[in-house]
């Protein structure tokens, strides 16, 4: 399989492709713009790592840039493509609306026209858990409502699953979309709650907590993450002439169509996310507790049933273990 992968030097487009290039039969090419929404450094430093390897080509470039992503198809004979290149954070969409729409919505429409275009064989793209909006049901389930969302950012991922259906309807393209919750771990996004209270713990800064650390999230290691996503590459889903518009599966169609959640399956609030990390670091934080942010729910859990049968997805990292890996990675990369 010679497989695509989009953000590449992004926290999850990076762990894939290290993981999928230790798998030697795997020829992997990686998009990234290198843009400078947060520190630059990293993201190249994780292009450094992987180009240790030798079957990877990176191409340095914007998605929207049609005639080279058709280039690369097409030089390439592009079979599997993975699709994390995208504008993240919930809170940036609010002040910079048109980085989401350029990135996550055209960025999006580029790249499924090429994977229409040169017949690939399964399209895997990240969407996320923030599309449930105002969905108060808990645990999520991947069939729930979620035509509220409230952010820009989780407007666009929402998005994405609609144009998905709507090119597996009409040409049959395979198309396999993931709401992730809330991924954490080594070589993190410095804009994430664990890299922002890791560094300013170390570095004795206070931290702000929003919502009085009232919150809960589904915080989901990386490496069950990239298991997941690794397994799922060579099932794409198929299409099911038996399938019915008013059945109570939603996250399926007729269409070779479908939508998982990949999470850990537990929820835990921010205040003990926290008091673990104090208590790897040895450390404790200087907080300051502050009002809710407009765009953020309350709770992510979720319900990764769907997923258990289909590849027996069982998390296995742990919150503790998870946070001190990346301890040890951040201490050791920041010295």
């Amino acid at each position: 399989m010679k497989i695509l992968i989009t953000g590449v030097a992004g926290f999850i487009g990076f762990h894939l492709a290290n993981k999928l290039l230790k798998i030697k039969r795997y020829e992997v090419h990686g998009i990234d713009n290198l843009n400078k929404y947060y520190d630059n450094k990293l993201k190249k430093k994780r292009i450094n790592y992987l180009e240790k390897h030798t079957n990877i080509i990176f191409h340095n470039f914007d998605i929207n840039n049609s005639i080279r992503l058709r280039t690369v198809f097409k030089k390439h004979n592009i079979t599997h493509v993975l699709h994390f290149a995208a504008q993240p954070g919930v809170r940036y969409s609010i002040s910079h609306p048109m980085s989401y729409i350029n990135s996550n919505i055209l960025g999006f429409q580029s790249m499924i026209d090429c994977c229409k275009e040169y017949k690939i064989k399964h399209l895997i793209y990240a969407s996320s858990s923030s599309v449930y909006g105002l969905n108060t049901t808990q645990p999520y389930k991947s069939n729930h409502n979620s035509d509220h969302p409230i952010s820009l950012y989780a407007a666009t991922k929402k998005s994405n699953e609609l144009v998905a259906h709507s090119y597996s309807h009409l040409y049959g393209l395979p198309t396999t979309g993931l709401r992730l919750f809330t991924v954490y771990g080594p070589w993190g996004r410095p804009d994430m709650a664990l890299f922002k209270f890791t560094s300013a713990i170390l570095n004795n800064k206070t931290i702000n907590v929003y919502n009085n650390g009232n919150h809960k999230r589904d915080f989901t290691y990386i490496d069950d993450t990239v298991a997941a996503i690794i397994k799922i590459i060579t099932i794409p889903p198929k299409k099911n002439n038996l399938w019915r518009k008013n059945s109570n599966t939603i996250n399926q169609s007729s269409a070779p169509y479908v939508i998982y959640n990949v999470g850990s399956g537990r929820t835990v609030k921010l205040k003990k996310f926290i008091k673990i990390l104090e208590e790897t670091i040895g450390k404790k934080a200087k907080i300051k507790y502050t009002k809710k942010q407009p765009g953020d729910v309350d709770i992510t859990y979720s319900d990764n049933s769907e997923l258990k049968r289909l590849i027996g997805f069982n998390p296995k990292f742990s919150l503790n273990e998870g946070i001190r890996n990346f301890v040890n990675w951040y201490k050791e990369i920041y010295r």
